[in-house]
């Protein structure tokens, strides 16, 4: 049952970045975000599933769909969590920029942290780096350890941080041991899942970004077998008691993976809008568009990349109008 929930995930995010691709470079990101949150929402009701949204586009009365609490799926045996970021990178879609990608969790009910939306502080490595890392350890420990590890020196380490003011004195710190930095407009989930990766050029993220979006990578670290760990950076007395509600007694402890997501029965799947240094984003060819989505498995460990072709001739809502003889 899950081997084919995986590839009918693949079909939900292939969907989503269609839909919002074709706003690419027009400078209208709602537009961007709506196209794929719509294009997501009507695909879930073709998967044989009882999914519950606890990672969305927002509360019930924030988000018309895909909203925390409202059920998907057309219904089945599988009991699903369901964390999904239609368009992670509204930005990056908007501005034609690289990175953007439509992504989705899924695990057995009860197995995903219901983050709230406010900040988390994050810090992941791949598999070759496992139990070298900690949240709470200087910059530059956490480099040289990560560099011991991989067999290479600082100045061959490639870090991923979101630009952003707050990071000003993490940056100038790696650029003083000498490590290569990628500064991120926006979406760290895709450099996060890179690092797991040898040849995506992403040795460790590092920083403080959204916490839903660090609950969705955790789920691809977990079945990858890499290290995260996370910190909720609460704002306000009521967001405090809002990670006390979630069952978290002091909510600035460090969350580590199971913390974030439990069990094997993990499905993580997400399909490139542009492209980044994991997945292609999605071309347009005569024939019709070409997707690149990546899928994995908790249970198996298995990674699939799936190249596939759409023919926008037979998926009018994706084309936009293209009809049969202009493909």
């Amino acid at each position: 049952m899950y081997r084919e929930l995986a590839l009918e995930f693949a079909r939900v995010t292939e969907a989503a970045a269609l839909a919002s691709a074709r706003w690419m470079g027009r400078g209208d990101k709602m537009a961007a975000d709506d196209a794929a949150t719509e294009a997501m929402r009507a695909m879930f009701d073709t998967v044989s599933i009882d999914g519950v949204v606890v990672i969305g586009e927002g509360e019930m009365d924030e988000a018309p769909m895909l909203y925390i609490g409202e059920k998907v799926g057309g219904g089945g045996e599988a009991e699903l969590d369901i964390a999904v970021d239609p368009l992670e990178g509204t930005n990056i879609v908007a501005k034609g920029l690289n990175g953007a990608i439509s992504v989705l969790a899924a695990a057995q009910r009860g197995c995903l942290l219901h983050a709230p939306d406010m900040y988390m502080d994050k810090i992941v490595v791949g598999p070759a780096a496992k139990g070298r890392i900690h949240l709470d350890a200087p910059v530059e420990d956490n480099l040289k350890n990560v560099a011991d590890a991989l067999g290479k020196p600082i100045d061959e380490l490639s870090v991923v941080i979101l630009d952003r003011p707050r990071h000003a004195d993490m940056i100038a710190r790696c650029r003083k041991a000498g490590a290569r930095i990628q500064l991120i407009l926006d979406g760290d989930v895709a450099p996060a899942v890179a690092t797991a990766f040898p040849d995506s050029g992403v040795d460790i993220m590092m920083g403080i970004g959204g916490a839903p979006e660090g609950v969705i990578a955790a789920a691809a670290i977990r079945c990858l077998g890499g290290e995260m760990q996370g910190r909720l950076c609460p704002e306000s007395p009521e967001e405090e008691a809002r990670c006390i509600s979630m069952g978290l007694e002091d909510p600035r402890k460090i969350l580590l993976l199971d913390d974030m997501v439990r069990g094997d029965g993990v499905i993580f799947a997400a399909t490139g809008i542009t492209d980044g240094s994991l997945l292609k984003g999605v071309k347009y060819t005569a024939q019709g568009a070409l997707t690149h989505t990546v899928v994995i498995r908790g249970r198996t460990g298995t990674v699939r990349f799936i190249n596939a072709l759409h023919r926008l001739e037979r998926k009018p809502h994706f084309g936009w109008g293209r009809n049969e003889a202009q493909a």
